[in-house]
């Protein structure tokens, strides 16, 4: 029953089966106990204290000890711990053996020995001075034994106080109450929990507990046990026993033994097998009971087991996966709970190579975790050097300032990439995540000396070309050397979970996919289509480079239409390739996009091998590379703008997706390809491109004597274009927003340069994201809203999806979802994501799916 006095505040109440205890008010521990009470395991007895009387505690209103302590009985000793709504939030730390005093320790010396009585006393001494009156631990280090550091402790304790240590159980109790009340409602405390998603005002109850002594006469000690591996989920008991201990103590010294019978030492199932058979038989209540795998807390004291507390098993993400599973498929929890249980963003680490965690970490410089997994090898400074690695056979990582759209080839040669400058939006940081590629940025702390090959990390440590380093595109951090590694967790309980989530799911899920090797990884995915195959990305090849400079520096259009013949067999290879990987799962290309100076190299060097490939003056390349150079690229002469007055591009490659779609279907395989046309601000720039293609294709079917059919659409990337989408659409089968321009246009910034005040910006609430990161639905999202609306009014069946960088992002998902869009199509790494996320989504709120 709760217990009040008369005129004060609701105190505590007494944890029994059938007590009101809810997590709301008394915390994630006190009804987690109350569970365990109800299993019939043997727990101390217990009272809470809820969330409210704590707040009035920390206040400064008093509670009533004495009938706390009344409630337990004169001789006991007890604990108090924090009791949070959520696990994750924390707490203030526990307090053990409340009670003690000089009258209890000659008691106890006199039933179980002066050394265990010494112990006692000495843990509770040491743990009010330093998280009660708030003295300096250094001064309460043990001494020689346990009898001097008590004594010592005591001593330390008055002269620091100008008291000596209270003897008055109830004043014990009443200074821990408050301590714990006053350090949840401090400004450290708060940032911390908030950093971990609690709300402002998250409260906090107090769970006050009897004693079991593991410092007792006959088998006695504490323990901790969970019965599967927190890394890999699998069943495995672990865990650790100290004998003469309290606590958790067994998981932090060396004389800690194993629970189960070990080659390597003694076990707890040696010494008292019965008591591991208990333990064994509790672990399995609480898995079949509170559905859930749990990390039981115990104490054995005298040879009688008392259960303290059970947590939920602290887990890396395959360990998640496999516990939901495994919870399904026994019947114990639904498919649709097992799917809910596993966070999207969690996949990521299954995806890749992780390092384990269970191994050494030297880290020598931290920067952002760009682009998720961890890869190990040498140093290389060029993508040159990272070319000429590969070719031999030897991992490397690519060191660079900041990549650029020249570095393409070097980061498909290395195994990991670490930038000194940029951020997750950065060209590093994109083109990362879309390879598959651990990826740090932003590691501002290197000092990077190209031309000495070298790098300086913090400290002054020195690495060279030719070091072995390890990238962890998890975490951020760069490491010393060979880490230990784990591989990816992509097994059959990882496609089972997925294969769920697709079930529940009510959105499409689609990549971005570029190359060959992107459409099989967007396969082994099982995403539903190529939303977007960046086609540019294609020319970057070496034999191809150079046929595309031939073509930009021809004179003529028929100079041009003949270096493009000789690329249109590539490209019509590589559509051939990705139809084929694809087996009939739709497929949209994106037409040539990027403008033609990216082609060209930078530098005097490059221009003047470029000069002797192409057999012209070095002064003539100088001066078309200079022409061609804008002051604002990404707003000049690329995208569609570069198929009108180019029209030879599109040309070639509209010929060799209809070709390639031909010989596909002769090869027994159908396919309806995607066309989409990029950059696109007015519906005549859509009118001219269709009137040519529509040509193409009628050429292609009498020559090759078949019929075929193709969608042609736009990616709308100008705020234009999402304006007038109502007379755009009637051009065009969809509509696919291309969120990484269409941002960059709608703010009129750019991504590459954003992260120099980006932070700046979000800290002080200017934005309340990263715009390139985190899709703006109040601005860009407007943009999307009105385009998919008048759209759709012009063409009830237009397909409509997003395929910028945001599409992988589950507050993307949301929205798009909430739009009533078809698809969303991200990078092939970020699709088991997306498939999760949209599965959260339909299970959450099935009501928001609407049809515009």
């Amino acid at each position: 029953m709760p217990h009040a006095k008369p005129d004060s505040l609701p105190d505590f109440a007494e944890i029994t089966p059938s007590a009101q205890i809810q997590v709301a008010a008394h915390g994630w521990r006190a009804k987690c106990l109350q569970r365990l009470v109800r299993l019939d395991l043997p727990v101390p007895e217990t009272v809470a204290l809820p969330a409210g009387a704590v707040r009035a505690i920390a206040a400064g209103h008093q509670v009533d000890v004495a009938a706390i302590l009344g409630h337990f009985g004169p001789e006991a000793l007890i604990s108090v711990r924090p009791s949070p709504s959520n696990p994750d939030w924390g707490g203030p730390a526990t307090i053990l053996n409340i009670g003690m005093n000089a009258a209890r320790h000659g008691e106890l010396a006199a039933i179980h020995g002066q050394q265990a009585a010494d112990a006692l006393y000495l843990r509770f001494v040491r743990s009010y001075a330093t998280h009660v009156a708030r003295l300096d631990p250094d001064m309460f280090e043990p001494g020689s034994g346990p009898t001097e550091s008590l004594r010592d402790a005591l001593r330390s304790y008055e002269l620091e106080m100008d008291e000596p240590f209270p003897q008055d159980p109830a004043r014990q109790l009443s200074e821990v109450l408050r301590s714990m009340a006053r350090a949840w409602e401090g400004t450290t405390a708060r940032l911390l929990r908030q950093a971990k998603g609690a709300p402002e005002d998250a409260a906090l109850g107090l769970v006050v507990q009897e004693m079991a002594q593991g410092i007792a006469r006959g088998i006695s000690g504490s323990g901790v046990i969970q019965f599967v591996d927190p890394v890999t989920g699998h069943p495995q008991v672990t865990g650790r026993y100290l004998g003469q201990s309290q606590g958790r103590d067994a998981l932090t010294r060396t004389e800690a033994i194993y629970l189960t019978r070990d080659p390597r030492g003694p076990s707890l199932e040696d010494i008292a097998p019965e008591i591991f058979a208990e333990l064994v038989r509790h672990g399995a209540a609480c898995r079949r009971k509170l559905r859930e795998e749990m990390q039981i807390e115990f104490t054995v004291e005298d040879g009688r087991l008392a259960v303290l507390d059970a947590i939920k098993v602290q887990r890396a993400a395959r360990a998640a996966v496999k516990i939901a599973v495994a919870l399904a498929e026994d019947g114990i929890i639904t498919r649709q709970e097992a799917v809910l249980r596993v966070e999207p963003r969690a996949l990521t680490e299954m995806l890749h190579p992780q390092v384990d965690p269970r191994g050494p970490r030297d880290a020598f410089v931290k920067g952002i975790a760009a682009s998720p997994g961890a890869a190990t090898g040498r140093i290389v400074f060029s993508s040159a050097a990272a070319q000429a690695s590969a070719a031999r056979g030897e991992p490397c990582i690519l060191v660079r300032r900041e990549t650029a759209p020249e570095d393409i080839r070097g980061m498909h040669s290395a195994v990991g990439v670490l930038t000194e400058r940029g951020g997750m939006t950065s060209h590093a940081a994109v083109i990362g995540r879309g390879l598959g590629l651990p990826c740090i940025v932003g590691a501002s702390d290197l000092k990077l000396d190209t031309k000495e090959k070298k790098l300086i990390a913090p400290g002054g440590r020195v690495f060279v070309e030719g070091d072995i380093i390890t990238v962890d595109g998890t975490t951020g951090e760069a490491l010393v050397g060979a880490a230990d590694m784990l591989p990816p967790g992509l097994d059959e309980t990882f496609r089972t979970l997925l294969g769920w989530a697709d079930a529940f799911r009510d959105i499409g899920i689609r990549a971005n996919a570029d190359t060959p090797a992107d459409a099989a990884t967007a396969r082994q995915f099982e995403a539903q289509g190529i939303g977007l195959c960046r086609t540019e990305h294609m020319f970057f090849e070496d034999d191809r480079l150079v046929v595309m400079r031939e073509m930009i520096f021809a004179d003529t259009a028929k100079d041009r239409a003949a270096a493009l013949a000789r690329l249109l067999p590539m490209q019509r290879e590589d559509f051939i390739q990705l139809f084929e990987i694809m087996a009939g799962l739709p497929v949209c290309i994106r037409l040539f996009d990027p403008p033609l100076h990216e082609f060209l190299p930078h530098s005097r060097e490059g221009l003047r091998e470029l000069a002797e490939a192409l057999d012209r003056p070095l002064s003539e390349v100088t001066r078309r590379a200079e022409a061609l150079a804008e002051f604002n690229p990404m707003l000049g002469m690329r995208g569609v703008r570069l198929g009108i007055v180019l029209p030879e591009i599109y040309d070639m490659q509209a010929q060799a997706i209809f070709e390639a779609t031909v010989e596909v279907a002769r090869r027994g395989s159908a396919v309806v390809p995607e066309i989409m046309i990029p950059l696109v601000s007015a519906k005549r720039e859509v009118e001219l491109v269709k009137s040519r293609i529509d040509a193409l294709a009628a050429k292609v079917r009498t020559s090759a004597g078949t019929d075929f059919a193709y969608r042609l659409g736009v990616m709308v990337e100008t705020p234009r274009a999402a304006l007038r989408a109502g007379e755009i659409a009637q051009h065009a089968s969809f509509l696919s927003f291309g969120t990484n321009d269409l941002t960059q246009m709608t703010y009129g910034l750019s991504r590459d340069d954003a992260g120099r005040f980006m932070n700046t910006y979000v800290q002080q609430g200017v934005f309340p994201e990263d715009p390139f990161h985190i899709l703006d639905v109040d601005g860009v999202g407007e943009l999307l809203l009105i385009g998919a609306e008048r759209g759709r009014r012009t063409r009830g069946d237009l397909t409509l999806s997003i395929c910028g960088e945001h599409g992988g992002n589950p507050e993307s998902i949301a929205f798009c979802r909430k739009a009533g869009f078809d698809y969303v199509s991200c990078s092939p790494y970020r699709v088991p994501l997306a498939r999760l996320a949209a599965a959260h989504l339909a299970l959450r709120d099935p009501e928001s799916r609407i049809a515009i």
